[in-house]
């Protein structure tokens, strides 16, 4: 860091992200990224920056980002579930950063589920 300027960046950017963290998501989309010992040892704490720094940096107002404890499907972590109102709840698994980022790009924002992410797609 070599300005206010690059100092005041850094914090708008980590404000954004808390922003996507502590919405209410009453009336918009919620997603929730399973962060228990097995989720996090898949690898989901990078999926979860991953999908934090995304909507902040599309300004997305729209979707909230929480986690929650094991969803009870081990062996299909890391695992995000996305909660639309008026719509059946989309369950994306075996995640990576690179992959919520997709999701991000085509649920979130262009509302197409990624279908060959969900769970029915890496079961079958």
């Amino acid at each position: 860091m070599k300005s206010l300027e690059e100092l005041l960046a850094i914090k708008q950017k980590a404000q954004a992200q808390i922003a996507a963290r502590d919405a209410d998501g009453k009336d918009g989309t919620r997603v929730v990224v399973g962060m228990a010992t097995c989720g996090i040892a898949a690898g989901a704490r990078p999926v979860l920056k991953a999908l934090t720094e995304e909507i902040a940096k599309r300004d997305i107002k729209h979707v909230s980002v929480t986690q929650t404890g094991c969803i009870g499907m081990c062996q299909y972590e890391p695992i995000i579930e996305v909660f639309e109102p008026g719509k059946e709840k989309v369950t994306y698994v075996k995640m990576t950063a690179e992959k919520a980022v997709k999701v991000v790009t085509e649920h979130l924002v262009n509302g197409n589920p990624v279908i060959e992410y969900t769970v029915g797609a890496v079961t079958e």
